[in-house]
């Protein structure tokens, strides 16, 4: 195993290599070219002042150089054995031991390194909180599904899944800060970014003015939540649903109650909506669903309680804000792989739920839900496994498009801005970057398949 490990590790040295050329070539084929006219062409400089700019970004960059010298200056700034650089530009020496230097950006002026390492953070922490999100969500609607083939559930999930993964990014994210963070609907969410000036002066948790409010707004959500969950359990099914219904007509009328141009009309839909979603939610008889559901109002009822007993305001802090920003975007950037690995877990476990080593295990007497926990699903994870080499890359990707419409300054929106202005410093490190996590992703997959299938050895 070790072995195919750092067989694997040195072959991805070759792979960057390709990538980076690629890129590289497609940058200097370009129309126009990369050179230090176009660098400074725009800024309206008199002729001395454009010549020394000539010179200066000559000098740093090697741009007057043909492009394989070009890509030969950039490949020794990034690599750990080089030769050093001389006032001009010159390489003198030997190769030795050096610190990888990934440049200067064109258009910032900056490390190409100090900008990555402020914008791939914001990107990692959106991509954190959606990849556990996409396949909790997707494994648990994937496993039902194929369990309820031919079932009320199977066929409403295979619409709203099919209707989620129908809707482009880019419409979801205007739609979304059209209806949830438009002045003309519901505000409940900012419109972008990550937080807000004044949350740069708050503490990181929540804070009150009276300390004992604290174990209120802890316990009281708590046990709403835990009442909840209670009632979602042992409930009978007929009070179950219409404690779902009704809950699910407040929730409608809540809403279209603060619109100023909603009528009564618009309310009763809204309620209407409310009552059947409540209903179907909390009469269903999957447990996790109507848990979720129960426990999510209770959760929220127990807090709104909390809130109008303790006295004095309460500051939300840095981290509630931030979670408060992260909502939109990360619905965003979840939705469409949720959809798709949904309908890819249902397709899987119901291909082995319909195996002959099933079947043998059913006419053994083991329990069915043996069979799917202990004997099915493991088997069904083989194809989870391999798109989750390509989930980490898509979500980068699709982060670009998130990132754009919510205004946040994550590593998608520095990959535009770089594209768009030529940068070919911060394009060739983001394509560095993106390919080793490609590479990296791919490695990852292979191992797991080794861990999850006996039959998988790179011994």
């Amino acid at each position: 195993m070790l072995t195919y490990i750092l067989r694997r590790l040195m072959l991805m040295v070759p792979t960057l290599f390709g990538i980076t050329i690629v890129v590289f070539a497609v940058m200097a084929a370009a129309p126009g070219g990369i050179s230090a006219l176009t660098l400074i062409e725009g800024q309206g400089l008199e002729p001395q002042a454009q010549k020394a700019m000539e010179e200066y970004y000559n000098r740093l960059y090697g741009l007057d150089q043909p492009p394989p010298v070009q890509y030969g200056r950039w490949l020794n700034n990034i690599s750990p054995v080089g030769f050093a650089q001389d006032e001009d530009g010159s390489l003198t020496g030997w190769p030795k031991l050096k610190a990888p230097n990934l440049g200067t950006s064109f258009r910032f002026g900056r490390p190409v390194s100090d900008l990555i390492a402020e914008r791939l953070p914001i990107t990692l922490l959106l991509n954190v909180l959606s990849i556990p999100l996409i396949y909790i969500v997707a494994v648990a609607v994937g496993v039902r599904a194929a369990t309820q083939q031919g079932q009320a559930f199977d066929s409403q999930s295979g619409v709203v899944l099919l209707a989620l993964w129908s809707v482009p990014t880019m419409l979801a994210g205007v739609l979304l800060i059209g209806f949830f963070a438009s002045d003309q609907f519901w505000q409940w969410f900012p419109t972008g970014g990550l937080s807000q000036r004044a949350a740069l002066d708050m503490t990181f948790l929540p804070t009150v003015e009276v300390a004992w409010a604290i174990p209120l707004l802890l316990v009281l959500p708590f046990l709403g939540a835990a009442l909840g969950i209670y009632l979602a359990r042992y409930l009978p099914a007929l009070i179950r649903g219409g404690l779902g219904a009704a809950v699910g007509a407040f929730c409608g009328w809540l809403m279209f109650s603060d619109l100023a141009p909603a009528g009564w009309i618009s309310t009763t839909v809204a309620m209407a909506i409310g009552v059947v979603l409540g209903w179907l939610m909390a009469h269903s008889d999957w447990g996790v669903l109507r848990g979720f559901y129960l426990g999510t109002v209770g959760l929220a009822a127990g807090f709104a309680i909390a809130l109008g007993l303790a006295p004095g305001s309460m500051v939300p802090g840095f981290l509630l804000d931030r979670a408060w920003h992260l909502v939109l975007p990360v619905l965003c950037l979840s939705y469409g792989g949720l959809a798709f690995l949904a309908k890819l877990s249902r397709s899987s476990v119901l291909e082995n739920l319909n195996s002959d080593y099933a079947r043998t295990a059913r006419a053994k007497g083991v329990p069915e839900h043996e069979v799917l926990w202990r004997h099915v699903f493991r088997n069904s994870l083989l194809p989870l496994i391999t798109v989750s080499a390509t989930l980490l890359p898509s979500l980068l990707a699709g982060s670009v498009i998130v990132e754009a419409i919510f205004s946040i300054d994550g590593m998608g929106k520095l990959a535009v801005e770089a594209v768009q202005t030529r940068d070919r410093e911060l394009v060739l490190s983001i394509t560095l970057i993106s390919g080793v996590l490609t590479l990296v992703g791919y490695l990852l997959a292979d191992l797991a398949y080794a861990i999850v299938d006996p039959r998988v050895s790179y011994d």
